[in-house]
């Protein structure tokens, strides 16, 4: 195997390692577009059908590095790309590590690639398997680190999922990623809890789910409104249901969800904390204030 191997159309080589269903989606996107591909995986079974696509299989991660200058990781955690990346030869490689981890480990991971001789970038994939190599789905992944490395091989990264550049900071991709999939999950939350209250009556899911997506869609403006409070310092600017107004609504969805028997334990975390933040006299404010009330020191040492 030769460093950065191309095809004779000049496309340039790489390497996988990593062959879950996300790992085995990103090569075959790759395979698709002609790009040399060498992959590894633990379980050497699951390296087979791409090997029948033209892969090519190394037996080992350190000889599958060895293979080309770019160098991807798509792995089940951080501990695991330090495990599999243990024997290899990092000297002048551009690594790119795709697996899922915080913004902390990525800024380890960073230092740990630059003292093994290696540039490295963080990713955070905002996609399924499925969307992987289909532009029209909308996935994408977020990219942080080394801003070299990133532009020399944007053209080739951009090729499974379009690229997000999140700058230099290498913990910033994946606090992008966490960061939307925590608003996500709060959605989840407030989804899970409306059709619960409404699970026991005659009204129907399919008929309540529009009604549902509708609504959620139009409060997405309060994002913006947030994001623009949050840079001015004035979380009263343009507020048309205060904090005091919504407040004023909690006994009255309480007593709705005791009404239909469903728990309210996926609302009173917020609401407790628009009591808390009315209580120290901002009940003009939007709710934007809840977010100071999340916000802790970090922990030093």
């Amino acid at each position: 195997m030769t460093d950065n191997a191309v095809d004779t159309h000049g496309m340039p080589g790489l390497t996988l390692l990593g062959l879950g269903d996300m790992g085995t989606a990103l090569a075959r996107a790759w395979l698709a577009a002609g790009h040399p591909l060498t992959v590894w995986n633990r379980t050497a079974a699951r390296a087979a059908p791409l090997a029948a696509e033209g892969a090519a299989v190394a037996a080992t991660a350190a000889e599958a590095v060895a293979a080309h200058r770019l160098v991807v990781v798509c792995l089940l955690d951080d501990a695991s790309v330090g495990t599999a990346l243990a024997d290899a030869d990092l000297t002048g490689k551009d690594l790119v590590n795709l697996t899922t981890g915080t913004p902390g480990q990525g800024r380890a991971r960073a230092e740990w690639a630059r003292e093994r001789g290696a540039r490295f970038v963080d990713g955070g994939i905002m996609a399924t398997p499925p969307m992987i190599g289909a532009p029209e789905a909308g996935g994408y992944v977020f990219y942080s680190g080394d801003r070299g490395l990133f532009d020399a091989h944007r053209e080739t990264l951009a090729v499974p999922a379009a690229t997000r550049y999140v700058g230099t900071d290498p913990g910033h991709a994946a606090l992008h990623d966490e960061a939307l999939l925590s608003a996500m999950y709060g959605m989840f939350a407030g989804v899970a809890h409306a059709f619960a209250l409404i699970r026991r009556e005659d009204i129907a899911p399919k008929d309540f789910a529009p009604l549902l997506a509708d609504w959620l869609s139009a409060m997405t403006a309060s994002v913006h409104e947030a994001a623009e409070h949050l840079q001015s310092g004035d979380y009263t600017r343009g507020v048309v249901s205060t904090l005091a107004m919504q407040v004023a609504g909690v006994p009255t969805l309480l007593r709705t969800a005791e009404e239909q028997g469903v728990s309210p334990e996926l609302l009173t975390p917020v609401l407790a904390l628009m009591e808390r933040r009315l209580a120290a006299g901002h009940g003009d404010e939007s709710t934007t204030g809840l977010i100071d009330l999340l916000v802790r020191d970090r922990a030093v040492g």
